[in-house]
């Protein structure tokens, strides 16, 4: 487990060295934070306990989404191009060769990026949210801490999708547009454009019970204070299961991948 935390601490400071593109995505984020903001607040003056949230909760959830969005990586922007480039040039031989497990290596190194993410790209867009807008922020420390280990599920969810679409280059060899497919349904299912809560009928049903809602509504509810007792547990299950269920399939998909490496260019 140590070489992991290395690897993941590795991780934290490879991205923290890009220090003008944190700060250029802190001021994107803050941006879209804002038009998002001011967008929410003429929609909950028309419907103000739309979706189950007051004005005070949606704005709350305008901003966690400003502070998760790069954090669960919903558009990409991890491992992913890295791992499918590899794969591509043949690379990935050498990965196998590590006396280290492949998905475990890439994992810790993305749990790094996404600590990263969170403190240099999420604080200060929330802070600023908060400064701005009154938003609905826990009184509790333990609604506080739930809400960190709600997020570090998601992003283990987060990582288990994106492994497995960075492994279809095994067979596809470019996985660009199987890429732009999962980034999409990311964005639109882990309720980053509106809250899962507002999709109605069928839709909504199955919207909540797909993995990505692990990235931003669940993580947002347990913030919110609507997931609490019996029903906390439940998040956690739900995204535990997810989480379990897809870093299984992806060593499944590994362990039938690694049988065909197939070397290109280099």
């Amino acid at each position: 487990m140590r070489l992991y935390a290395v690897v993941a601490a590795g991780g934290f400071r490879r991205y923290a060295t890009y220090r003008m593109a944190t700060a250029a995505g802190v001021f994107t984020n803050t941006v879209f934070g804002f038009i998002m903001a001011y967008t929410y607040t003429a929609l909950w003056d028309e419907r103000p306990q739309l979706g189950g949230y007051d004005l005070s909760q949606a704005l709350t959830y305008v901003w966690l989404g400003q502070a998760l969005l790069m954090t669960c990586a919903m558009m990409g922007g991890g491992f992913e191009d890295e791992l499918m480039e590899r794969i591509r040039t043949g690379d990935i031989a050498i990965d196998l060769y590590r006396p280290a497990d492949l998905q475990m290596w890439w994992l810790s190194g993305d749990l790094g990026r996404a600590a990263f993410h969170l403190m240099g790209r999420g604080i200060v867009p929330m802070a600023l949210g908060a400064l701005a807008f009154d938003l609905a922020l826990p009184s509790s420390p333990l609604t506080w801490l739930a809400f960190l280990v709600s997020v570090a599920l998601g992003v283990v969810v987060s990582f288990a999708v994106r492994f497995l679409v960075a492994l279809s280059a095994f067979w596809l060899m470019d996985g660009a547009g199987v890429m732009q497919i999962c980034w999409l349904a990311g964005l639109f299912f882990s309720g980053m454009l509106l809250p899962l809560n507002l999709f109605p009928g069928t839709l909504g049903e199955v919207a909540r019970a797909l993995p990505w809602s692990s990235l931003l509504q669940v993580p947002a509810d347990v913030f919110l204070g609507k997931r609490t007792g019996w029903g906390l547990v439940q998040a956690y299950a739900f995204q535990g299961g997810w989480a379990l269920a897809l870093l299984a399939a992806g060593r499944a998909l590994q362990t039938a991948a690694t049988r065909r490496v197939v070397v290109q260019g280099g």
